[in-house]
């Protein structure tokens, strides 16, 4: 139960990743920085309906964004 009615209050309710944001996420991005990662190795952040854009965007001019899906639909990939 969110008693505050605040986005993302509920411990249980995930939240964007955006700096400050507190909105519920709705959005997976998945990504790596093949620098550091090996190339199957998924990291993610999560995405508001505000952020989605900027976040993905932020991620993609530095070629590390990989997909991106409703956080509804994504599946955590098998180790």
């Amino acid at each position: 139960m969110n008693i505050l009615n605040i986005p993302g209050s509920d411990p249980s309710s995930p939240i964007c990743s955006a700096k400050g944001c507190r909105a519920d996420a709705v959005w997976v991005l998945a990504w790596n920085n093949p620098k550091l990662h090996t190339p199957e190795r998924r990291k993610t952040w999560l995405a508001c309906k505000e952020h989605r854009e900027s976040l993905s965007q932020f991620l993609g001019v530095r070629g590390f964004l990989k997909d991106v899906v409703k956080l509804e639909d994504w599946e955590e990939p098998a180790p």
